[in-house]
């Protein structure tokens, strides 16, 4: 393997750019895996990804993913324009990852080789999981489908940076890892039993837990991630019973109110600066599905929420899950 060793000594003001973008909450993990701190970048997608990840990037030719380590390799400035107007990974990935399918999930720091090659090839190989104003089928003889892609998407960020109403972008202002963590007497929907699955939306983003076969009091304990817009909304979660054979059944429905959680993150700022305590509240009232007050708290500098939700429009269930804000500018 070789590289294209930059000078030693102090770095270039487009070397400091780059570090700072990487510094953005956003690019501390792996824009494919969630792997933390990831030392290389894809110069022409425009995302920050781990060591594993890397190498299945590699594996796709650079003209579709051009790998470029963030320490060891020379960048041009054309490469760190192309990233600095991409914005980072969350921008990135409400593109690439913008209709994920019920049924994929987006592998972990811990995924097997074939795992995460199969996600990243669909990703940016076959473009699968792409709005589909955006999906290109074909190439002109004298570009690459991959660079007619790449046009396409700068065209689309660069329209997003004059008017952050364009469709298909929008400005983020942090992340929202859900954990979820269990459910109470779910409904049945096969003979006996269910097997649950829980699926989170916000905007055009959706995050899905694994399948837990046959169990009505599934504990998943999984961590998602969505990025929240400017404009947000609620996030909508919905259970569902997976099924082989045919379309899975809804096993309920409720909405997360995430203003309560933001608005009074926002307005103490680092959380790090101040001890345990409670800085905010959701509260249960008969148009929303919550179970009991759910309390907004500083704990050990981070931002968090506990919520327990009553699953609507079904006959039974409840869903605990625990929320944690994370600002973009930390």
């Amino acid at each position: 393997m070789s590289y294209r060793q930059s000078a030693p000594g102090r770095p270039t003001s487009g070397k400091r750019r780059l570090n700072d973008l990487l510094l953005q909450r956003d690019n501390r993990v792996c824009a494919d895996c969630s792997a933390p701190d990831p030392k290389w970048a894809s110069a022409n997608i425009g995302v920050f990804i781990c060591l594993k990840c890397c190498g299945v990037h590699r594996s796709l030719g650079s003209h579709i993913s051009k790998v470029l380590s963030v320490t060891l390799d020379e960048w041009s400035d054309d490469e760190i324009e192309s990233m600095i107007e991409v914005g980072g990974n969350a921008s990135a990935n409400s593109i690439y990852e913008a209709y994920i399918p019920e049924g994929i999930s987006k592998p972990g720091p811990d995924a097997t080789h074939d795992a995460r090659s199969k996600f990243i090839r669909s990703k940016y190989e076959r473009q699968e999981f792409l709005k589909p104003s955006l999906r290109i089928l074909s190439a002109p003889k004298s570009s690459s489908l991959q660079t007619s892609l790449s046009r396409k998407i700068m065209s689309t960020f660069r329209s997003a940076s004059s008017s952050h109403a364009s469709e298909g972008m929008v400005e983020f202002i942090g992340m929202l890892k859900i954990k979820v963590v269990k459910g109470t007497n779910l409904a049945i929907r096969d003979m006996l039993s269910s097997d649950p699955y829980v699926v989170l939306t916000l905007g055009q983003q959706k995050a899905q837990t694994a399948v837990v076969k046959s169990n009505l009091n599934p504990v998943w304990n999984e961590e998602l991630m969505l990025s929240v817009p400017q404009n947000y909304g609620a996030v909508k979660m919905q259970v569902y019973d997976h099924d082989t054979f045919s379309a899975d059944d809804i096993m309920g429905e409720a909405e997360i109110d995430i203003q309560p959680m933001i608005t009074s993150a926002m307005a103490f700022g680092d959380a790090g600066m101040f001890q345990n305590m409670q800085i905010g509240k959701w509260l249960k009232s008969n148009d929303n599905a919550l179970i009991e007050d759910s309390t907004v708290n500083i704990i050990d500098g981070k931002v968090k929420q506990a919520v327990s939700l009553k699953l609507q429009n079904v006959e039974s269930g409840e869903i605990e899950l625990e929320l944690e804000w994370i600002p973009l500018d930390q």
